[in-house]
């Protein structure tokens, strides 16, 4: 099991991006890509593959197993800590027009 404890970006990584000669928009896709890294990692660990060789697949599976431990044990039990109003809401959307 994942350690729950995974920060996706430090204080001290935070600082260095701040530093760096960017534009704001440049800062964020910055601090998105080190997040995402480490995520990936993660995944890759939980699931015993090398982050190379993760599917797209099994990063969607791996995302819905976390939001079902989300929903079912609550948001400490999962990875991704963010929350939603409705979770069951979010992939079922439709053009009403």
């Amino acid at each position: 099991m994942l350690d729950q404890s995974i920060q996706f970006l430090t204080p001290e990584e935070s600082a260095e991006v701040d530093k760096a000669l960017l534009t704001s928009p440049e800062k964020f896709l910055t601090r998105l890509t080190l997040s995402t890294a480490k995520l990936l990692r993660a995944i890759a660990q939980d699931l015993d593959t090398p982050v190379e060789a993760l599917t797209t697949a099994q990063i969607i599976a791996w995302f819905e197993a976390d939001s079902k431990r989300k929903r079912e044990q609550g948001v400490d039990a999962s990875i991704l800590k963010w929350e939603t109003t409705e979770l069951s809401d979010l992939g079922n959307t439709t053009d009403a027009g």
